[in-house]
């Protein structure tokens, strides 16, 4: 069967397909993990993520197609969890903007918005590496391009995405050489190609193998709470008096005279203030920025373009106004009555019951279950901010598949928000005692971040299947130590791991070891740890904490 136009509800059918078969292979995309840790979660980020957009989907199907991406879109961005999660929800952003406005769209239009969709993911990666999902969306979307313009089938267009992305997929190993030396393909690259497979198998009429329903997602994306969310935009700056925000729509007589980027854009406005947000893309560029001199700003997003949806105000005078807003999804108070504001909140990521009690003793106000073995989506996060309600944010992800998610809810929320880019717990803890609440948001986070590069981490685990990396031949069930991210010791001997990593970690600069012991961690084997470093390294103080965390029985910060 021919198809040559593709409207909202066909669609709509498509994006249920793909998910579908994505949560029917989920775990089979976690076992692509390179490191063989029992928490690979690409393929459950990913399920969850596209689980979110395919519920936003089924609540608004319609024949207008531009509409039904809008909700996959915006399903996508607040079920977003994990890096791949993150550039999944970018890679279809960037497609529902393309067909934002079209009743249906032709085949041109249809690979047109794949690669509409790979610019938008490209720009959301500060550093983009190849051999990775976004290699298999270039890829894939390059071929449409090319097909479309001597094929109008949308079915035939959609084999030869799916054929490329497979053939894409396959090529990974040779660019990341990670994936070569472990023998196996990007997990990223095989979850986006099983949606896409899914997409095909709509389109043909076929049925994939799956008994998976989605699991209930309703809470993550509540309409009305994503609704509050972009209305909070209200903050106060001492230093910086006015909040500022506008578009500049571009006009391609003043891009002919000053060339776009947006790299220097956001360069060029610093100068002018602080907490900035810049976002942009083919047709505007979105700012929001904290200024003494609005006009100024102004007067320089006129170069490219015509000022939209204007918005100056003068913080000062809201100092003493209360600007809490009661949230009904976080507190169960359901009155009217406004709660103020406090200067600073902090969340963190935890897992494990005795961590989250760690963080919140030095000062932690909302700590989010999650981490390593489940990613908190974007909502979470947005839940999160406002439950901490404050005017100035911290957010600590403690986990570098956390950072991106927590990124994109700051654009969500468009608030005095900073991310800490902590990847690991260690990290977290140092960062959050170096926060002083006496000085501004951006020396905060100037001095945390700092803090990150005075702590080494170290993590026990064990392996669930056999591989050989980082120069070590591994067979499932050994124990594994892992340094800053990697594998450098292995045995069959708990204790005996974790004593040969702290060796390889300590050294004459080692003035602190600090323990957390996790849930399968015995008594007597933390209490063997301790002794152990005490009798080994007399200078170095020991502290141990019942972390609880799973999967790891051992993580330690060595500073």
């Amino acid at each position: 069967m021919s198809i040559t136009l593709l409207d909202g509800k066909r669609f709509a059918e498509m994006v249920i397909q793909g998910a579908n078969h994505l949560a029917a292979n989920a775990k089979m995309v976690d076992a692509l993990n390179v490191f063989p840790v029992p928490d690979g979660d690409t393929g459950t980020n990913m399920n969850l993520s596209m689980t979110s957009g395919a519920k936003e989907v089924k609540n608004n199907v319609q024949g207008h197609i531009g509409k039904v991406g809008a909700s996959l879109s915006k399903g996508l961005l607040m079920g977003a969890r994990g890096n791949s999660g993150v550039i999944l929800s970018q890679l279809f952003r960037g497609f529902a903007k393309a067909i934002e406005k079209k009743q249906e769209i032709d085949g041109k239009e249809f690979a047109g918005a794949f690669e509409a969709g790979v610019e938008t993911a490209y720009k959301a990666v500060m550093k983009p590496v190849e051999g990775t999902i976004l290699t298999v969306a270039k890829d894939a979307a390059k071929r449409a391009v090319q097909v479309a313009k001597r094929q109008t089938d949308i079915v035939k267009i959609m084999e030869e995405i799916v054929a490329e992305a497979k053939a894409s997929l396959d090529r990974t190993p040779e660019l990341l050489p990670v994936l070569k030396s472990v023998g196996v393909v990007d997990s990223g690259g095989q979850g986006l190609l099983l949606v896409y497979e899914g997409f095909l198998a709509e389109l043909k009429g076929e049925s994939l193998p799956s008994s998976v329903v989605l699991p209930s997602m309703e809470e993550l994306v509540s309409a009305q709470h994503h609704k509050s969310v972009q209305s909070h935009m209200n903050t106060e700056d001492i230093e910086f008096g006015y909040c500022t925000e506008f578009m500049v729509k571009f006009e391609a007589e003043k891009l002919a005279k000053h060339s776009f980027s947006e790299e220097m854009f956001r360069s060029d406005l610093s100068k002018y203030g602080d907490s900035l947000l810049v976002i942009s893309d083919d047709e505007l560029v979105k700012v929001h920025i904290h200024s003494e001199q609005p006009g100024e700003v102004l007067t320089y997003g006129q170069r490219y373009g015509s000022l939209i949806n204007m918005k100056i105000e003068n913080m000062r005078q809201q100092h003493s106004a209360i600007v809490g807003e009661t949230n009904a999804q976080l507190n169960t108070d359901t009155t009217d009555e406004k709660k103020e504001k406090k200067e600073y909140g902090i969340i963190t990521v935890s897992m494990g019951s005795g961590i989250a009690k760690l963080f919140k003793s030095i000062g932690a106000h909302v700590v989010i279950e999650g981490g390593q073995t489940m990613n908190p989506s974007t909502e979470d996060i947005v839940k999160a901010i406002k439950e901490a309600n404050a005017e100035k944010i911290i957010v600590l992800p403690n986990n570098k598949n956390i950072i991106m998610a927590a990124e994109q809810a700051v654009e969500v929320l468009n608030d005095e928000i900073v991310v800490i880019p902590s990847k690991t717990v260690p990290q977290g803890i140092s960062a959050l005692l170096a926060f002083n609440p006496s000085v501004d948001l951006q020396e905060n986070k100037q001095t945390m971040s700092e803090a990150l590069q005075h702590v080494k981490t170290g993590q026990i685990t064990y392996a669930v299947r056999d591989t050989n990396i980082d120069g070590l031949t591994i067979e499932k069930n050994d124990f594994m130590g892992i340094a800053d991210g990697k594998i450098v010791t292995k045995s069959k001997d708990l204790v005996e791991t974790a004593k040969s990593l702290l060796d390889k970690m300590i050294d004459e600069k080692t003035e602190i070891v600090t323990i957390l012991s996790g849930e399968d961690a015995s008594n007597e084997a933390v209490n063997n740890l301790s002794k152990y470093v005490e009798d080994q390294y007399h200078e170095v103080e020991v502290e141990v904490h019942k972390g609880n965390q799973p999967l790891y029985a051992f993580i330690f910060a060595i500073e």
